[in-house]
């Protein structure tokens, strides 16, 4: 089963790191994508830039509304995302434990799973 890793914390937190600060965290957090990736389970992992960059397209009740900010009203935020190959939830929540003692403070991972859909109706 494919699994969604999908990291959360206070972008402010975050965002506030030295360069060395975060830097060590990366590495940290790479020593834990090694094992998963020689496995050949890792899939895509992407850090999404500040939510002062994102734009939002929300559906109303006649044209499309863009939106400047995600205008999530939280206080952590969506930070980035695994996609993981996983035998089961617990092995998903392994790996999050693991991502969790790499990553200093507090925030969460949201484990979900994930169905894959090709354009033409098949899924994985």
């Amino acid at each position: 089963m494919l699994y969604a890793i999908l990291c959360y914390n206070s972008e402010d937190v975050v965002g506030g790191w030295s360069k060395e600060e975060d830097d060590a965290v990366m590495a940290r957090l790479a020593k834990v994508q090694e094992k998963v990736a020689r496995e050949g389970r890792l899939g895509p992992v992407a850090r999404l830039l500040p939510t002062t960059a994102a734009t939002t397209l929300r559906k109303s009740n006649s044209e499309p509304v863009i939106l400047d900010g995600p205008f999530a009203e939280t206080k952590e935020q969506l930070l980035g995302f695994y996609l993981v190959e996983c035998a089961s939830l617990e092995e998903a929540l392994d790996f999050a434990k693991d991502l969790t003692e790499a990553n200093p403070g507090t925030g969460s991972y949201e484990i979900r799973p994930v169905s894959v859909f090709f354009p033409g109706g098949a899924t994985a």
